[in-house]
């Protein structure tokens, strides 16, 4: 598959591991349901895997979703105001986006942040600096998943040394200050292009009324 034109890597890299995620969760359920019905058996760690790859597909795609004009958005009153007020709407609307995305960064962050040995923001609601003083949580584990034999050497990096026997809980959850990231970085590039005129709103789709134009058409060939 070529990448198409204005693509970026990043670009590439999300729709490529949306894709793997996907394709995944369906691969570990199909397996399970075979263990069950087939063998009798059961994949005990089946049902916490695919909970984290649905949290991660859902995370990641919120930021897809900008990016494709996907989320859904009332456009009826910007629409019949005149462009320059549908242009200083969009910016306060991408404003409020941002200011809120930079929270759910700050946020997802100071989550994470102690599972992976590292510290949380100061301040409230804006990142103040770093804590200085705070509890390791690497040594947190989840319920079922098996650590791979290949992540054994996380052990001397952030156990101590000491044997993990589960999955530690600072993998999965990366995908939080992740995807935060993302969706900050979809809501810039959308800044940018109301910016420079390119959109007069955050949300430029229109999905039903294309589905109803189609049934439209259908109708009038018949």
């Amino acid at each position: 598959m070529h990448p198409q034109p204005g693509e970026s890597v990043i670009d590439r890299i999300e729709e490529s591991l949306i894709s793997v995620i996907l394709g995944v969760m369906t691969l570990i359920t199909f397996a399970n349901v075979v263990a069950r019905y087939v063998f009798n058996a059961n994949i005990l760690w089946a049902l916490e895997a695919t909970v984290f790859l649905f949290g991660w597909l859902v995370l990641l795609g919120a930021s897809y979703a900008v990016k494709k004009n996907a989320h859904l958005g009332v456009d009826a009153v910007v629409d019949i105001c005149p462009a320059p007020v549908r242009r200083v709407l969009a910016l306060i609307s991408i404003a409020v986006c941002l200011a809120f995305s930079l929270l759910l960064l700050k946020g997802a962050w100071d989550y994470w942040a102690n599972f992976a040995n590292l510290p949380q923001t100061e301040g409230r609601w804006f990142p103040l600096g770093f804590e200085e003083n705070f509890r390791p949580k690497a040594w947190y584990e989840v319920n079922d998943i098996p650590i791979p034999e290949w992540l054994r050497f996380l052990e001397g990096a952030m156990n101590d040394g000491d044997e993990y026997e589960k999955l530690p809980r600072f993998i999965p959850y990366a995908v939080l200050p992740v995807s935060m990231a993302l969706l900050l970085f979809r809501f810039v590039q959308v800044a940018l292009r109301i910016w420079r005129g390119e959109l007069d709103r955050i949300v430029a789709s229109h999905e039903v009324e294309d589905e109803i134009a189609e049934v439209r058409e259908l109708r009038g060939e018949n």
